[in-house]
């Protein structure tokens, strides 16, 4: 919705509510302008209304960022906000807690958090501070009571007052007049009087002053701005007053305040500022609010999931889904450019100008040195860092590097780092934090492929799992060397194949799968015969990865248990919360339906042209033709189960010994299909990789000497 429509839908009504105010309660007070007030001053007095109505919606109502082509109306996409009650909660909580709790929860902001709606507290809190992140939302919030305030008794604002919004970066002198700047709020949209008037209007308690990133005030003219507002507020106590200000430059300022943190976004405003976001016609005829919401949810994506709980990135995610339809496999270019926003981008565009100890460092450098902490603390296992820990990491920085500017300072580094940008966020007192746990992922991944450390990641975290994502960012961000680094993962995963049977079992994968004529790969043929025969649901991963289509429909083998082996506690094993012991017999049309629709997909496809599927299906057609009834004895349930899997196993050709594993066996051939599907996904996000490369990787896969 364009401002000026915007302007227009509430301006009448808006524009009245105004003129009320500055006509019955404040002119008519005022013996001066009272006889002043013929029809004609009353009518200025209205238009100047209706004009800062429209002043207040095209310079505050419309939101433009990280290079959008149009600016969207916030009432479009403005999503109901929370604050964290007691925000200070943690601030004298250990580093041991904070690394206790999160990984409890994989969240920053306490469990179980109590959450109040931000206008019921607007509503509540004469005083209000606003605290919060970079791009957590704070002066869309601003912006969005004084719209409320606007509209009077239609608004959800219950006080009757006049917003004014006042940029507070735009103090840019030792001279700081806030009356003045209100003064000029009036004045520009042609308000008759507009000093007597605003005196009155602050006498009577009839603003509502909105102090907008108290934070964005440059260094030298802090204090005097911070003394100029409480002074104000102290002459003019009648009025209301919210601040907003980033959290790591607050430290309790405003005794009268209440200090309230904005809160993550939670599923459902996520869910729900992308459905805003989308809606235009041709956006809800396709359903692309749905489909955007159904792929975020994805595993694959849970890194951009993270970012989306910032309003900010949330837009820059929104924005990337709208241009490409998807959310690249290539994340690290994902985060590449959402860590640039926090780094420049964010603080260019509210025109925040760096102050100088930052001046000295550049981008590129500052990213140098955040991977170097991210790295440190990653392989130490550690996401909160004490302040003493950062500022010495810092001067070590300083003084080992030759183009840093030994002038710099660790302390106020770190606190350009967590005020400017947001990068460090201080979680308790004196203990820092990545704002997200993607970044600190992605920075180590910059420092491994940096500083050529791709050897030390396969030889030591593997099969660490908490390594998974940085694995598919080193191959993201590797320019050169990624055939070598996948071709390390594979050689690596080869010595979990250290006995004969599990070697046995690879090699009759390598010889079932042998043949021509298949549409699938040779990889995705050992892939499906691995799944076939030990029903491993790391194989179905396999095969998911390299055809989608192909494992949507072996899903169905598990509908019939063809996937089920002949032992017993393999069985158990494997399979315990797939298929229950005793399971009901399906309809015999379902159970034919679907045994010729496997067969003949099977068979169609030439998927293992060494087996006659077709036979196959018939002989196990025969025998649940068969079945046991559901109140037959737990014995004859498993002498079924057991015919059923030898059949099947006849049919591949399998020894059923080779899958009498044992549980060091089974666990060796679970982390091999694990490091596989690991190289397949690497694949998929790398950037440069030649076809011989990855050629060469690919034909090692679920093979062995």
């Amino acid at each position: 919705m364009p401002a000026e429509t915007l302007a227009t839908e509430i301006g009448k009504e808006a524009g009245q509510f105004l003129a009320m105010i500055l006509i019955e309660k404040t002119w008519k007070g005022v013996t001066k302008l009272q006889r002043l007030l013929d029809r004609k001053m009353q009518q200025l007095v209205y238009e100047a209304s209706q004009q800062y109505v429209k002043n207040y919606a095209e310079r505050h109502c419309r939101l433009k960022v990280l290079g959008m082509r149009e600016p969207v109306a916030l009432e479009s996409i403005y999503i109901t906000v929370f604050f964290l009650k007691n925000s200070d909660v943690r601030r004298l909580e250990s580093v041991e807690s904070l690394e206790r709790a999160y990984r409890e929860n994989r969240s920053f902001q306490p469990r179980n958090a109590t959450k109040v709606s931000g206008i019921e507290v607007a509503n509540q809190k004469q005083y209000l501070m606003v605290l919060g992140g970079p791009g957590v939302g704070k002066s869309t919030f601003l912006r969005k009571i004084g719209l409320e305030a606007l509209k009077g008794k239609n608004g959800a604002y219950q006080h009757e007052c006049i917003p004014v919004f006042l940029e507070l970066k735009r103090f840019t002198s030792a001279k700081i007049d806030i009356v003045q700047a209100i003064i000029e709020e009036f004045k520009i949209c042609g308000l008759p009087y507009a000093q007597e008037s605003t005196q009155k209007l602050l006498t009577d308690g009839r603003l509502l002053i909105l102090f907008d990133g108290l934070d964005e005030v440059p260094v030298k003219y802090v204090s005097r701005v911070m003394e100029t507002i409480e002074n104000f507020c102290d002459q003019y106590y009648q009025n209301r007053f919210i601040i907003s200000c980033r959290i790591a430059a607050y430290r309790s300022y405003f005794q009268r305040f209440t200090d309230v943190a904005m809160a993550e976004f939670d599923n459902t405003q996520i869910k729900q500022f992308i459905s805003n976001w989308f809606q235009s016609e041709e956006d809800k005829r396709i359903g692309t609010a749905k489909k955007c919401w159904e792929i975020l949810q994805k595993p694959e994506n849970s890194g951009a999931k993270e970012l989306a709980n910032t309003p900010l990135l949330l837009t820059f995610l929104c924005l990337v889904y709208d241009h490409s339809q998807h959310f690249a496999n290539k994340r690290s270019g994902l985060y590449r450019q959402a860590l640039r926003i926090l780094l420049e981008a964010w603080a260019a565009e509210k025109r925040i100008m760096r102050e100088e100890i930052h001046k000295g460092l550049s981008t590129e450098l500052e990213e140098i040195l955040l991977a170097d902490i991210a790295y440190k603390g990653f392989k130490n296992d550690q996401l909160f860092f004490p302040r003493w820990e950062i500022t010495r990491d810092i001067r070590n920085f300083i003084s080992n590097h030759f183009n840093v500017p030994q002038y710099l300072n660790g302390e106020e580094i770190l606190n350009a780092i967590a005020v400017q940008q947001g990068i460090l966020v201080e979680r308790a007192a004196d203990i820092y934090s990545f704002c997200h746990l993607s970044f600190q992922e992605y920075l180590t991944a910059q420092y491994i492929t940096d500083n050529h450390e791709a050897a030390n990641l396969v030889n030591l975290h593997l099969l660490d799992k908490r390594w998974y994502e940085v694995f598919l960012l080193v191959a993201g961000l590797m320019r050169r060397g990624v055939d070598e680094f996948l071709m390390m993962m594979e050689v690596k995963a080869r010595g979990y194949l250290y006995t004969p049977k599990l070697q046995g079992l690879i090699k009759w994968v390598m010889e079932i799968s042998q043949g021509d004529g298949s549409e699938f790969s040779p990889l995705t043929q050992r892939s499906v015969a691995l799944f076939l025969g030990t029903g491993k649901d790391a194989s179905l991963e396999l095969v998911t990865l390299l055809s989608p289509r192909l494992a949507d429909f072996l899903e169905m083998t598990r509908i019939l248990d063809l996937a089920r082996v002949a032992n017993p506690s393999y069985v158990r094993a494997l399979n315990s919360s797939r298929t229950p012991m005793r399971p009901a017999t399906p309809k015999r049309a379902l159970e034919q339906a679907l045994n010729h629709a496997i067969a003949d997909e099977l068979s169609r496809s030439q998927i293992l042209p060494r087996v006659d599927f077709n036979r196959l299906m018939n002989n196990l057609g025969v025998l649940w033709s068969r079945a046991p009834r559901i109140n037959d004895s737990y014995k004859v349930h498993q002498g079924f189960n057991s015919r059923i899997a030898q059949t099947w196993l006849t049919g591949l050709q399998l020894n059923s010994d080779l899958l009498n594993l044992s549980s060091a066996e089974s666990a060796a051939l679970t982390n091999y299909l694990y490091v596989n599907a690991l190289i397949v996904r690497c694949q998929q996000a790398a950037v440069s990789l030649s076809k011989q490369g990855w050629a060469e990787v690919e034909s090692r896969m679920l093979c062995c000497d």
